[in-house]
């Protein structure tokens, strides 16, 4: 039997479930969402049960309050396969008047909205899931605390035991729950069928429109090159028309997008909005990310070797990594993760904001001492920027880097920390 490795989502879905009667959780397919389901809830509905499925189907119809009876928290699995299941659950929570009775999981793909009528608000709370960070796989040491450095930056000492192979390797086979244990060449597999399945079937069940593989494929891949950058529609769509026989518009580029948003592969990052001490005009165009680094690998169609010898692109994806890992430690924080960049050139590649108003800035950087020096020339000259008076010093300053042995504060209070020691 599988052994199920701790998530971060474990403690927040508990949180959750104390505060609202019904919660949903959402996210890419394939990264643990009905197995971290299946940890806490009392009993379970599986819609999808072969052996099942259509009195399940059937039974949403006639008599869908059947379907709800058990044992609370209630899991019911692909629930989407019968979107009333949604109105009567909300029913159940307001007349039932207790917190913490259903769990709800499905596929990345949309429920079909046309028979919900309600929006389950106070109702409903959600919950999004992404692959696994290095700390839940077991690839970080977990030995810098985010949670720490919010309260104090005095103490940060850890150590890391990933090498650029390693990086390389774990870039491409991405936080996939199942390929966690696999041999290397196997567990390399999983992400590039994932890519295979969104261009052949997922990206057009998300809204039931009929897409071109190939010219999925070359958006794809446009978009991976793209990682990080803050590229519009019109870039994109010209990419993509360079290797295409006929153009291709900025809308159908913008609607090819929505559905991979839909079904959680790709998942920009907004603009964060200080209080400067100048007039500076902030850029607040989204910066493009896949949700997990594998995605864009497959898209590319690189493995770890290629990055070794394409240090720039290694550092795209690595950057896109990083960014898959500050989310899932920030939403147990209570947080979000912007990026800043302004029309004088000032960047700060991501930003965790805390809704207790608390924030950290960190440069990501694939490593060696004049990328880090780099780093921490950026952060500082960022902390000139903010206004103290109006808004709250940053908690701290962090170049977070890919590889090195050891995290550490530098005279400057710059904090140093390698990917493989950070955790939430």
């Amino acid at each position: 039997m599988k052994v199920y490795r701790k998530r971060v989502a474990d403690d927040i879905l508990k949180r959750k479930l104390e505060g609202k009667g019904a919660v949903l959780i959402e996210g890419p397919k394939w990264c643990g969402k009905t197995t971290t389901a299946e940890q806490i809830a009392a009993s379970i509905l599986y819609m999808d049960d072969p052996e099942k499925k259509e009195q399940n189907l059937t039974m949403s119809e006639l008599n869908p309050k059947r379907l709800l009876k058990g044992a609370v928290p209630r899991l019911i699995d692909e629930w989407q396969l019968a979107p009333k299941l949604w109105d009567t659950v909300r029913f159940e929570v307001d007349h039932r008047g207790e917190l913490g009775q259903f769990i709800l999981t499905g596929s990345a793909v949309p429920a079909d909205t046309k028979e919900i009528t309600h929006s389950g608000t106070g109702r409903f709370t959600w919950l999004t899931m992404r692959p696994m960070s290095l700390y839940e796989s077991g690839d970080s040491t977990g030995d810098i605390s985010l949670k720490v450095l919010f309260e104090n930056t005095e103490e940060v000492d850890g150590t890391a035991n990933l090498g650029l192979d390693r990086l390389a390797f774990l870039i491409c086979r991405g936080g996939w729950p199942q390929a966690i244990d696999m041999r290397d060449e196997i567990a390399l597999d999983q992400a590039r069928d994932y890519y295979d399945a969104v261009v052949h079937s997922d990206i057009n069940r998300a809204d039931h429109v009929q897409k071109n593989p190939e010219r999925v494929k070359r958006l794809m891949r446009s978009y991976a090159r793209n990682q990080g950058g803050q590229v519009p529609n019109t870039v994109i769509a010209q990419d993509i028309a360079a290797n295409d026989e006929s153009p291709i518009s900025e809308e159908t580029v913008a609607s090819y997008l929505d559905a991979l948003r839909k079904i959680f592969v790709v998942e920009d990052m907004p603009a964060w909005n200080p209080n400067l001490r100048s007039k500076t005009a902030i850029r607040s165009s989204d910066t493009r990310y896949y949700i997990d680094p594998s995605i864009a690998a497959a898209a590319l169609g690189v493995g770890p070797t290629d990055l070794l010898n394409d240090l720039k692109t290694f550092g795209f994806l690595f950057e896109t990594l990083c960014v898959r890992d500050l989310r899932v430690f920030a939403d147990a924080l209570n947080g979000e993760v912007y990026h800043y960049r302004d029309k004088d050139g000032q960047e700060c590649d991501a930003v965790i904001h805390l809704r207790n108003g608390k924030y950290g800035l960190i440069e990501m950087k694939l490593g060696g001492d004049k990328l880090i020096e780099e780093g921490a020339k950026s952060l500082k000259a960022m902390q000139k920027k903010i206004d103290t008076e109006k808004m709250k010093s940053p908690s701290f300053l962090m170049v977070l880097t890919g590889i090195g042995d050891y995290a550490y504060r530098r005279h400057d209070g710059v904090c140093v920390v390698p990917i493989g020691c950070l955790k939430n």
